[in-house]
């Protein structure tokens, strides 16, 4: 497999040329910190490794369940303390093996042989095997769980014989079985919810020591027998979800590496040798309609909206310019993207048509807002955007899980304006796509489309897809793409670039110590797989 820190690509631009590649209530996504003071020392002067990489996180959590979690902090650690079959580097997305051997092998159109590593050990000593990847798997797709829809190509994981795994699909030939296997991460199959939520055992290379509120610490694992090693004696996470406090801890060298810097501290930080990520991902602000309500059940009144908005203004007053207006679903330096057949300007004089065609006479609507700060930001421009059409917005700011229980419940708001992230479990069209336009709770009870002939024609081009590859399977999903632009039942208003704040230079590091083979990524966490510490 390839080297996961030797990338010729900067993170700025490595997506722009990578190629090919139910839900629940909002993905809730969390975080953590604390002192790093008592968390161990450097490395010897002049080496690399044998230190504490010390990171600032914007999230916290109290769910670390590999099976069930969405929380951006536990997603985040769990990378390096809980494997699957395969792992994805976030980086670019590509897929590389973890308990796997290599490559699945290929049977026949729907089965799969999968060879378990050699002496692979979880940090409590018990050897992996079968039956743990079974218990996995089937802990991630019991009742109820919000990774059913990705996982449901997959129809079942079986044991072969004690060191291989055979692995049935629902899709013949399915294209994108290692990106699905990812998403299960192995545990012990003696292991309780109980345990997994407050502190999983894995076989990666780091494992858990302490998990509190206040930070997350992770020590070697002494059983871990894969290529990527730990090469310090501790990862030490500081839960900072204050931006203020992060910054702070980060000037001082507190930590290496902090995520979501803001955008008013970037220059404040490059200034004093601070070298900072800035990557455009997948995460959106998105808007979606209520389609049985008039006038939204009309997708020309839904087009009008979308051309009615002040993008540039929104992206200036709510991120600083950290975002950048769609020409698709999928960001234009994503895997696989392709210019959508309809692209949303500001063009008020195009929403007015589109109102007048559709015999639209604008009146009260409500916008749902859910209590994110950019999005509270954002609704302001909303509403004065669609006032000035003749609509009179009233808007409802409410908590995440406020938001979706009254929608779910049956609320008849008439637009929803939210953030929304999938792209921590992967970044394949087809997972993309399915998180909000899937069978799922998205397009019955809250979009409410899912009645419709256009949710149907998506999702047989969606399944379509999954069968084929290359330029054929590329060619399917661009009509995917289309057509969800076209309809606009749920779109991104903008897609969220991720700022990413890390000493990567001894010599200007406050405290002497740096951090190499780091780089940020466009979605939330923080990956430290093959990082070291520094010292001059």
């Amino acid at each position: 497999m390839r080297d996961i820190k030797t990338k010729g690509l900067t993170r700025r631009t490595f997506l722009g040329v990578a190629g090919g590649a139910a839900a629940v209530a909002g993905l809730g996504l969390a975080g953590c910190g604390g002192d790093t003071s008592t968390s161990g020392g450097s490395a010897a002067a002049g080496s690399t490794g044998g230190g504490t990489i010390t990171a600032g996180s914007a999230y916290a959590t109290q769910n670390y369940d590999p099976s069930s979690t969405s929380s951006a902090l536990s997603l985040g650690t769990n990378w390096h303390v809980v494997e699957g079959l395969y792992g994805i580097d976030y980086h670019d997305y590509t897929t590389f093996p973890e308990l796997a051997t290599g490559d699945p092998t290929q049977v026949d159109d729907t089965t799969y042989e999968i060879t378990l590593r050699e002496g692979a050990a979880f940090s409590d000593g018990a050897a992996v095997t079968p039956e743990d990847v079974i218990e996995s798997f089937a802990r991630c797709t019991a009742e109820g769980n919000i990774y059913i829809p990705m996982l449901t190509p997959i129809a079942s994981i079986e044991k072969k014989d004690d060191t291989t795994l055979t692995v049935k699909t629902t899709i013949p030939n399915f294209s994108l079985l290692k990106e699905r296997l990812a998403i299960i991460r192995v545990v012990p199959a003696s292991s309780t919810t109980e345990d997994m939520t407050a502190k999983p055992v894995g076989s990666g290379p780091w494992m858990y020591e302490t998990i509190s509120d206040s930070e997350v610490e992770m020590v070697p694992n002494p059983n871990y027998n894969g290529d990527h090693a730990a090469k310090d004696e501790k990862i030490h996470y500081d839960i900072l979800t204050d931006a203020t406090a992060r910054i702070t801890a980060q000037q001082e060298g507190t930590t290496l590496v902090m995520e979501m810097a803001t955008a008013d501290a970037i220059d404040q930080l490059e200034a004093a040798g601070c070298k900072v990520d800035t990557v455009q991902g997948f995460g959106t602000r998105f808007m979606m309609f209520n389609t049985q309500k008039a006038p939204w059940d009309n997708a020309k009144a839904r087009q009008a909206v979308m051309y009615a908005l002040n993008y540039d203004q929104m992206i200036t007053n709510a991120f600083a310019g950290l975002a950048a207006k769609p020409t698709c679903y999928l960001p234009e330096n994503f895997p696989n993207y392709h210019e959508a057949s309809v692209v949303y300007d500001y063009d008020p004089d195009m929403a007015q048509s589109l109102l007048d065609e559709a015999g639209v006479t604008p009146g009260d609507i409500e916008l749902c807002v859910t209590d994110n700060e950019q999005v509270v930001a954002m609704a302001t421009q909303v509403k004065e955007d669609l006032d000035a059409l003749g609509f009179n917005v009233t808007i409802n700011e409410q908590t995440s899980a406020n938001t979706y229980t009254y929608i779910d419940g049956g609320g008849a708001y008439d637009l929803l304006l939210a953030p929304g992230d999938p792209s921590c479990f992967g970044a394949d069209p087809d997972l993309l796509m399915n998180w909000w336009y899937g069978d799922n709770t998205w397009m019955t009870s809250r979009a409410r489309w899912r009645d419709s002939a256009e949710w149907a024609q998506l999702n047989e081009l969606m399944n379509t897809a999954l069968a084929q590859e290359g330029g054929e399977q590329q060619e399917t999903w661009n009509q995917c793409f289309d057509l969800i632009a076209e309809q606009c039942v749920l779109y991104p208003v903008l897609q969220v670039q991720t700022a990413t704040g890390y000493w990567d230079d001894p010599s200007t590091a406050p405290n002497g110590t740096a951090i190499t083979g780091f780089e940020g990524i466009g979605t939330t966490g923080m990956s430290f797989i093959d990082c070291a510490t520094a010292t001059a």
